[in-house]
Parts: structure tokens; sequence; C-alpha cells
């Protein structure tokens, strides 16, 4: 079975940071899609404080994510990186199942 969702290095790093920049301590990062922009679909990230209990779990390179259930479907095979370009930095997301971006890049439809 393929992995749902990898994790690069500086990915893994940034979650890091953020986690230990935050007041309250987290179980770690859920993963979702939203219904957004012209396309349809785009990724959301949020602390998880209590974990639902149909996420998925993932544990990558020191970073506990999760997965939910809806969104499974959309990101098995995506890789999760993240950009520190000065003029937009955030996070990236290679998805082989999209089939077309918005032309402002916010969101994907597959």
């Amino acid at each position: 079975m393929q992995n749902i969702l990898a994790v690069t290095d500086k990915a893994a790093t940034h979650i890091k940071q953020l986690m230990r920049q935050r007041e309250k301590a987290a179980l770690g990062v859920r993963v979702t899609l939203k219904t957004k922009g012209c396309s349809g679909m785009a990724y959301a990230l949020e602390y998880v404080d209590e974990v639902a209990s149909k996420d998925e779990c993932i544990q990558d390179k020191g970073v506990t994510l999760y997965i939910d259930p809806a969104a499974v479907l959309f990101l098995v095979g995506t890789e999760m990186d993240f950009d520190d370009n000065v003029l937009e930095p955030g996070f990236v997301f290679k998805n082989p199942n999209e089939k077309g971006r918005c032309g402002c890049g916010q969101s994907f439809h597959v």
C-alpha cells in the first residue's frame, strides 16, 4: 500500500519549529482539505489538541501528522515540503492526484 503522505526534511524541521513556538503543547498537526478557491479544494493545516477517532496517524521524521479521513483518498502519494522563499514562504504539497490548479495556485482539483 502506498503511503498517504510523506514529509520532507525541510517540512519536518518547520513543523517542529512551529510546535516549539506554540504556547500550548499540541499532539501534532492535522492535514485536511477545505472547499476553497476557483478549483475547489485547498490544503489546510491545524494543530491537534485532541485526536479525532477516525484520523489516520502518520509519524515521519520526528513529526506526527493526523490526516482527516475525508482527505485520505485525495492525498495518497503526496509529499509535503516547505518552501522558505522570502516573498511567500509556506508548505508545498506535491500531489500526484491533482488534475489541475487555479491560476493563483491556492486551490486544486482531482
